[in-house]
Order: C-alpha cells, then sequence, then structure tokens
C-alpha cells in the first residue's frame, strides 16, 4: 500500500443464533434442505400473517452484548427497513435500527505482539433473507438467478465495529476474536463455510493525518477469513488507484469474486435514511428488567482473555500454550478437567496439543466428538508420571484410545506395555547391548559423549520401548565408566 495513505475499516459482522425456529415463526432454521422446504406464510411474508418474537434470540442477544462489553438497555424495539430485493419477500427487512439490544462496546485484539482495542457501535437482532442461487459462478458473471428462501426469518444478531481497524491483520484478528466469544457462549456455531457468520467490510482510505474519513465502499457477504483478508487488500490498492489517477470513490456496494481476486460493483450504497426506518408496528417494545439481564450476566462462562490470563498466571503456562488452549472452548474445557487431575500443566498441554491433536487431525476428528474422555486422558498421564510407561509407549497408547475408545489402563494390559523398572532386567539388556556394541563402548571411553545416546537407543529397542529411559540412563553411565 502506497505509504501516504492510511486505511479505515468498519467490519459489519452478521452472526446466525443457534435456536431451532426462527425468529418470528416456527419453521426449523437448520443448515441445508431442499430449496423453499423450511418456509410458512410468517416468514414468506404473505398477507394478514403476524411474527412473533423468539424469547431465545433475545437472551441470546443479551449474552452477546454482555460478552463483547456492551450496554444491554432496558428498553429497545423493532424497526421496518424498506428496501427491494429479490430474496425480501416483504419488501422490508424487520430489523433495529435506533434502539438496538445493545450498544457501545468493544473488543481487544493481538496483531503482532501489540494490543488494540476496537469499539464496538452496536449489536442489533434482525432477520436474515433469502438465498440468490446464480446460474454463473457470481452475480455478476450470470444471467439469471434462483432465490431459496429457507433462510429468510432465520435470526441474525449484526454487530457494527466502529472504524477502528486499520489493516486486513487487524481485521481478522478481530473476527477471529469474535468468533471465539460467541462459540463460547454458545450463540453460535460460527460455522463459516456454511454461512452463519459472515462479514461486510466498509473501507475507505484518506491521505495520512488528514481528519475526515474517505469515501467509503461496502464488500458484501465475506464468508472466509481468507476472503475478507483479500478482498480488504484489493479494495485498498484499487481505491488507491482510482484516487492516483485523479478519480472519485464511489459509494457502493460491491462483492468479492474469490476465483478473479477482485472485487466487483453490485449497486450504490443506500444511507440510513433512504430505508426509511420507521417502528414496526405489529410487535411490541422489547423491555428487560435488571433482574434479567444480570441473570444472564451471572450465568456467562469464563470468557477467552479471562481463561488466558489464568492459564498464565496461576497454571504458569506461556502466551504461545495458553492461546492454543483457548482456541476452542471445548478444548479449554476439557484441559480443565484433566487439570483437576494432574498437577503438571505443562505435562498436559504437551500431549493434549502433541500427539493426541496430531491423532484427532490425523483420523479427521474433533475435539467435541472424541472418544477419548478427559478421565481416560487423566490415566494416561498419571501412568506417566508414576513410570509405569515411556513417553514411547504413551505414543503407541494414544491411536488406540482415539481409535477403540479404550482406557490407558485396558489398553496397556491387553498389548503388555508395562514399562520395565526391574533394575536386574534392565541390567541385563544393558550388558548384551555394550557386548553387541564395542565400537560405541570404545568411542564413549575416548570422551565422544553423544555415543552413549545411540547406546541407550539400543536398549530401548531391545526392550521394546518398555525400559524406564531414566534408569536406562543411570545403569547404562555406570556401566561404561566402570
Amino acid at each position: 500500500m502506497n505509504n501516504i495513505y492510511e486505511v479505515v475499516i468498519g467490519l459489519e459482522v452478521h452472526v446466525e443464533l443457534k435456536t431451532a425456529t426462527k425468529i418470528f415463526c416456527g419453521c426449523k432454521t437448520s443448515f441445508g434442505g431442499d430449496p423453499n422446504t423450511h418456509v410458512c406464510p410468517v416468514c414468506l411474508g404473505l398477507p394478514g400473517v403476524l411474527p412473533v418474537l423468539n424469547e431465545k434470540v433475545v437472551e441470546f442477544g443479551v449474552k452477546t452484548g454482555l460478552a463483547i462489553n456492551a450496554n444491554v438497555p432496558n428498553y429497545s424495539k423493532f424497526d421496518r427497513k424498506n428496501y427491494y430485493y429479490p430474496d425480501l419477500t416483504k419488501n422490508f427487512q424487520t430489523s433495529q435500527f435506533d434502539l438496538p439490544i445493545c450498544e457501545k462496546g468493544y473488543l481487544d485484539i493481538e496483531v503482532d505482539g501489540v494490543v488494540k482495542r476496537i469499539g464496538i457501535t452496536r449489536a442489533h437482532m434482525e432477520e436474515d433473507a433469502g438465498k440468490l442461487v446464480h446460474s454463473g459462478k457470481t452475480i455478476s458473471s450470470s444471467d439469471s438467478s434462483n432465490v431459496d428462501y429457507n433462510r429468510v426469518g432465520v435470526p441474525l444478531l449484526e454487530i457494527v465495529s466502529e472504524p477502528d481497524i486499520r489493516s486486513s491483520d487487524e481485521a481478522k484478528a478481530y473476527v477471529e476474536a469474535l468468533k471465539m466469544i460467541l462459540t463460547y457462549i454458545d450463540v453460535s456455531d460460527c460455522k463459516m463455510e456454511e454461512g452463519s457468520i459472515r462479514a461486510d467490510a466498509n473501507v475507505s482510505v484518506r491521505l495520512i493525518g488528514a481528519k475526515d474519513f474517505g469515501t467509503r465502499t461496502e464488500t458484501k457477504n465475506l464468508n472466509s477469513l481468507k476472503a475478507l483478508q483479500k478482498a480488504i487488500e484489493y479494495e485498498i490498492e484499487r481505491q488507491i488507484e482510482v484516487i492516483e489517477d485523479g478519480g472519485v470513490i464511489e459509494q457502493e456496494t460491491r462483492t468479492w469474486d474469490d476465483e478473479k481476486g477482485i472485487t466487483l460493483s453490485m449497486r450504490s450504497k443506500a444511507d440510513a435514511h433512504d430505508y426509511r426506518y420507521f417502528p414496526e408496528p405489529d410487535l411490541p417494545p422489547i423491555i428487560l428488567t435488571d433482574e434479567y439481564i444480570e441473570n444472564i450476566r451471572v450465568g456467562l462462562p469464563e470468557l477467552p482473555e479471562a481463561r488466558k490470563k489464568r492459564l498464565i498466571e496461576i497454571d504458569g503456562l506461556s502466551i504461545y500454550d495458553a492461546n492454543l488452549v483457548i482456541a476452542e472452548r471445548v478444548l479449554a474445557d476439557f484441559y480443565d478437567e484433566v487439570r483437576n487431575n494432574i498437577d503438571d500443566h505443562k505435562l498436559i498441554v504437551n500431549y493434549l496439543m502433541g500427539d493426541y491433536y496430531r491423532e484427532l487431525t490425523s483420523a479427521g476428528i474433533g475435539f467435541d466428538n472424541s472418544p477419548v474422555s478427559s478421565s481416560d486422558f487423566s490415566e494416561l498421564l498419571k501412568l506417566l508420571q508414576d513410570k509405569t510407561i515411556s513417553g514411547k509407549i504413551a505414543k503407541e497408547i494414544i491411536p488406540v484410545m482415539v481409535k477403540d475408545g479404550k482406557s490407558p489402563k485396558v489398553i496397556v494390559k491387553e498389548k503388555g506395555l508395562v514399562q520395565i523398572s526391574d533394575t536386574g532386567a534392565i541390567e541385563t539388556i544393558i550388558s548384551a547391548v555394550v557386548e553387541a556394541n564395542p565400537k560405541a563402548v570404545e568411542d564413549y571411553k575416548n570422551g565422544k559423549g553423544n555415543s552413549i545416546g545411540f547406546l541407550v537407543g539400543q536398549v530401548m529397542k531391545a526392550s521394546k520401548g518398555k525400559a524406564n529411559p531414566g534408569i536406562v540412563n543411570e545403569l547404562l553411565k555406570t556401566k561404561l565408566d566402570q
């Protein structure tokens, strides 16, 4: 990017709430299904129907507001946002305008070791629109489009940031932090590939030091972190090029063409007054008591940043290890359950994020559907701690645990994997290894200390990994030094 310009970015993140039914009717919200099968007269907006607000949507809205450090007012209301587009059957969207469910929050993000606070203007409840199914790869390259209304009426929370973001890396970090919080509080599954979280990026550029913002464009429906970053980076370069060529940036809505790696113009961008907002006459205002809000606050789980701080300050984990553990709530909860049984926290992380994670990845299994319980994982680490098994044996046990769901003790018994700690048995193996490797013994006596590593390896190999490594080292060194 030309270094005389500064980029200004604001994100509108649309989050599909994890409710069983839609926001104003009883139609199911599950992903998939044949086109236009999850619909009814209410979500299609047919004449004579009346909406009824799903109470769970309000609860999730309040929960999100509290988790993003926002103010949750006692009074909010729905409004009609009027515009015509084929994916909206009513010609208006039931949303919130001047009195949203929460406002004035923030999130702290970290990029390249620098922590930055991103303001959040508001989060408001609204219904989703339908899905256009284009004949071509993008709307711009299509001759026709069909509409699937299954998504109409699916409850959304639109979270609008302040224009505090200054790079695509910051935009990515912000969405990642938001996704983590939303999954921790269990209001959304945040599956970008299924459209349950997507972002609109408002991008403008201005000369460094300028007080006024440049004219912004809005790139819609970015449904992956990669697309978000690439679309922002392209739009920055495009706008600078237009300005450098003496042109003027138009306020417009654009779409991202992932195949070509470019944004394309869709339509001019409307301002708020163009939507002719007015209060929704078919829905009463939402009045929340202080007690209702406080009960939700008390029920919030430990959030990612608080958990990270605890893991560093109380458990003694490094920042790197703490970030690995908190990445998914199911993983962090699993760690905490094991932590209640095992006092060596570094040992937990080493095996949790090492061999166990690699085995799950290899098997195509997520932490949330692993057959390994926290008690069995704790049992494995206890066997290591009391030297019943070695690290090498643990590596053999973990794949069996993941594949068969068996407990470590059962696997050890079935496969005869108990570690050999009997000094007499180990001395016998050492004597045989020393006799079979006279050159390595001579190298050790001539001062080549690393040759003992070779001999230890031979002992472990001869014992099929069952010999206690600590005892092997001690006895072998004693014998070689005689």
